[in-house]
């Protein structure tokens, strides 16, 4: 447990360290020491997990089933990117190399996103308990898919709608689901929106061809009509709904483009349309799944908040304080009462367990 709590503390001390807003560099600027360092601690820590996670003994049984496998069975046989790592790391390196690398990926695109935010530590601190801990520790391809979809998110907020549709696409071959993100790009607002619908709808047909088609029915199978069902599904959709509320309810202290503030107030609409689906779908797994790709607006909304209504009394800090503390009882809670946590405690270091197993 104590790892899980020095990572947080490590993020929430810059955090609070460095409450000054500032103007996020155009073009992403040089990192400085620290974000480095948390850079690879991130990398580290999720990347160099042994049997951490209650999807461990699943990963492990599809590297072996790529490492049996030819170059082109592991591509088909889950999602192209993913099966590519699992063929080498099943040949070279192991379940640590696939992870490493995919932690990497997740990790890049985090940071680049938070860094994007006027008070970036702020928005990684939200980040820690939930979207690094439990997500990218536990749900591997997922976990990657949305740390690309980070990349489309950054793409978005620079007007950049094809870059935001590419990324997603690459996110797409590392898990499936992110294609659910496409039509999104139509949302980030464009002069010609004719085109782009019409573009858009091109490219979301196009994946879900090549990627999709061949596993609806096993989509329809596993989640709907088997009613599959997620525990603790209801406490995670509402924590992207409170953010949203929050965010509809105060969106002009927010400052935003008129375009960003158009995109991110479609984002929260469609967190609360998922509140809706929960209660009417036969498989909470189902829309759990798909609300893991609405986390970003947490970081977003909740790293923000504290400018918005904060700086006009000079109370920022306050805000700031109340944020993570908001982040730590999340952790505190999930490590104490969730109901899967057991499956990533104790935390394991690679390196450390083969050296004194």
């Amino acid at each position: 447990m104590l790892p899980y709590w020095f990572l947080f503390a490590l993020v929430a001390y810059f955090a609070v360290t460095h409450s000054r807003a500032i103007v996020p560099p155009a073009h992403g600027g040089n990192w400085s020491m620290q974000w480095w360092l948390i850079f690879v601690v991130l990398v580290l820590m999720i990347g160099m997990r042994h049997e951490v996670g209650a999807d461990w003994g699943t990963y492990l049984f599809h590297l072996e089933s790529a490492t049996g496998a030819s170059l082109t069975e592991a591509l088909i046989q889950k999602d192209p990117a993913y099966g590519f790592l699992n063929w080498i790391g099943g040949h070279w390196g192991g379940i640590y190399l696939v992870n490493t690398i995919c932690a990497a990926l997740f990790a890049w695109g985090l940071v680049a996103f938070c860094r994007t935010q006027p008070l970036p530590w702020l928005s990684l601190t939200v980040a820690i308990p939930f979207l690094v801990i439990v997500v990218a520790m536990g749900v591997t391809r997922q976990g990657v898919a949305i740390g690309l979809a980070m990349f489309a998110l950054v793409a978005v907020g620079k007007g950049r709608v094809l870059h935001f549709v590419l990324w997603i696409a690459i996110a797409a071959l590392f898990h499936k689901s992110a294609v659910i993100l496409v039509p999104m790009a139509v949302l980030a607002g464009t002069k010609r929106k004719l085109w782009m619908v019409i573009g858009v709808g091109g490219v979301a047909a196009l994946l879900f061809v090549l990627l999709l088609q061949e596993h609806v029915d096993n989509l329809q199978t596993t989640y709907l009509e088997a009613e599959y069902q997620s525990s603790g599904a209801a406490i995670r959709i509402a924590m992207n709904a409170l953010p949203a509320l929050l965010f509809l309810f105060f969106r002009r202290r927010f400052a935003l483009p008129r375009e960003q503030q158009s995109f991110w107030t479609w984002v929260a609409l469609t967190a609360l349309v998922l509140v809706v689906l929960l209660y009417l779908s036969p498989s909470t797994a189902a829309v759990d799944r798909v609300a893991l790709y609405w986390i970003p607006l947490q970081l977003f909304v909740w790293s923000r908040l504290p400018i918005a209504l904060g700086s006009r009394r000079g109370n920022t800090k306050i805000w700031i304080s109340l944020v993570v503390a908001y982040s730590a009882a999340v952790l505190f809670v999930w490590l104490g009462f969730g109901a899967r946590a057991v499956a990533w405690l104790p935390y394991q270091f690679y390196p450390w367990y083969w050296l004194w197993p």
